[in-house]
């Protein structure tokens, strides 16, 4: 259990009164939870999850000491028909479900994680080799960490984008987002898209909705705890059409096909 909040007498009586009722340890401040390192420091918090990594290259038995700089070539498109079917795909499930957790804290390897889960069910060579290169990446950058400054101010700002028809095995497109609080990462997704889009002004429109309402969430999350937001979140887009037709009321004719998303974004600016 983690306790946590700005009142450390209320917090200390608040533990008195479990040690009453249950048979409890006081661990003390909170460094590691479920694979997760975290430090506290002067100016913020880290969390990581090191250990974790060390111990998933331990059991992936890699038989070299190879890092490369980043966890996947530049314009790789995988498919479910590149390379030999994998004799037995229990280790390769084991490891692309290692690292959906590790993504906790490894934002950068999300999209990774996300192409490498479609071919659990029938994982080829190809895929396990690209599989192997994320590890290698893993174990030349393990000590990288999240920050979360103490000074943060509480406003969100958040990034929106979309590649258009990228999975060649189906033509959908890939919606991610990431939102910040003041300097701090706090939210991160990568979704392939429900629907086919026929343009890429309509996958980026599906991206910002979508992010549009993560971001109506975090607003009414933060007001729960009693944060007050009173200044709009910024929704960046590198789309100029897409920001159009967000704001513009006027634009029916290039939003026909995609009404429902376009109405529900530019209801929430």
């Amino acid at each position: 259990m983690i306790i946590t909040g700005d009142d450390s007498e209320y917090i200390a009586f608040f533990k008195a009164c479990l040690r009453d009722q249950f048979l409890m340890t006081d661990l003390g401040p909170l460094r590691y939870f479920l694979g997760i390192e975290v430090s506290s420091t002067s100016d913020g918090f880290y969390i990581s999850q090191e250990k974790y990594i060390q111990d998933l290259l331990d059991r992936a038995a890699l038989g070299d000491e190879r890092t490369v700089e980043t966890p996947m070539e530049l314009n790789v498109k995988l498919q479910p028909t590149d390379g030999d079917p994998l004799p037995d795909p229990t280790r390769y499930r084991y490891l692309v479900g290692s690292l959906v957790y590790l993504a906790v804290t490894r934002p950068d390897i999300s999209y990774l994680v996300y192409i490498l889960s479609q071919f659990v069910s029938a994982p080829t060579t190809v895929h396990y080799s690209h599989l192997l290169r994320v590890l290698r990446n893993l174990r030349g950058t393990i000590t990288r960490r999240l920050f979360f400054p103490r000074s943060s101010s509480l406003q969100l700002q958040c990034y929106s984008d979309a590649t258009w028809a990228s999975d060649p095995s189906d033509r959908r497109s890939l919606s991610a987002y990431c939102v910040f609080i003041g300097g701090s990462l706090i939210v991160w997704k990568t979704k392939k898209q429900t629907a086919i889009s026929r343009s890429s002004v309509e996958a980026e429109l599906r991206a910002m909705a979508l992010l549009t309402a993560k971001v109506t969430w975090l607003r009414w999350l933060f007001a729960d705890f009693g944060v007050s937001i009173t200044t709009p979140t910024l929704v960046l887009s590198d789309s100029t059409s897409v920001i159009s037709v967000a704001r513009d009321p006027v634009k029916h004719e290039l939003t026909k096909h995609i009404d429902v998303d376009a109405f529900y974004t530019r209801a929430q600016v």
